[in-house]
């Protein structure tokens, strides 16, 4: 390949991942306005400025799109707790999980991906797992525990559900009607699980 042809290479992928980018903060904030359950292909497609069609060339369907806002969420989410691990001299599980129901309250688009994975296939999906593998891990660091045992795996998966079902009952109001605050009930679970 010469040169030329393979500078304009480089300038095209450059544009697909601006514009891809681009689709994903429309996306972002269509969800934001309509909820993301309710995003549409049509309504991103007005806000980023594209005809419909011209999404998939970037996205199969809107389940794709829901998939990747979640990704990158995922990916947020992950770079939060390990921060905040990070940075407590004590209680690390604790932090990264304060950290993760505070996101997860605002994070609607985590709570919509699960319906979406079912019609998901090839990349979208394939990125949305390794996230969450990412999102797993970076609890697992903070419990100071390895996940060398199915055992092991499995109190991380508990922890993380956990953390997604106080991110639900607490943006419902629900945990503090039942006479609970989200500090107490993170507290629980660092002294079962450690860190």
């Amino acid at each position: 390949m010469n040169v030329l042809a393979e500078n304009r290479a480089q300038r095209r992928a450059r544009e697909r991942i601006a514009t891809r980018g681009g689709i994903l903060e429309a996306a972002r904030r269509v969800a934001a306005r309509d909820g993301a359950r309710n995003l549409s292909l049509r309504a991103v497609a007005a806000e980023a400025g594209f005809a419909p069609a011209a999404l998939y060339g970037y996205f199969q369907n809107k389940n794709d799109l829901l998939l990747a806002l979640a990704g990158e969420d995922l990916a947020t989410l992950t770079r939060a707790m390990r921060d905040a691990a990070n940075g407590a001299a004590s209680g690390k599980l604790a932090a990264a999980s304060g950290t993760a129901l505070e996101l997860l309250q605002k994070m609607e688009t985590i709570a919509a991906a699960p319906s979406a994975l079912p019609d998901a296939a090839g990349e979208g999906e394939r990125l949305f797992n390794g996230r969450l593998i990412a999102a797993l891990k970076a609890l697992s660091d903070a419990s100071g525990k390895p996940l060398d045992s199915r055992e092991a795996q499995a109190d991380i998966v508990l922890i993380a559900a956990t953390l997604t079902g106080l991110a639900v009952l607490a943006r419902s109001g629900r945990l503090a009607a039942l006479g609970f605050k989200s500090e107490d009930v993170i507290a629980a679970l660092s002294r079962n699980f450690g860190g």
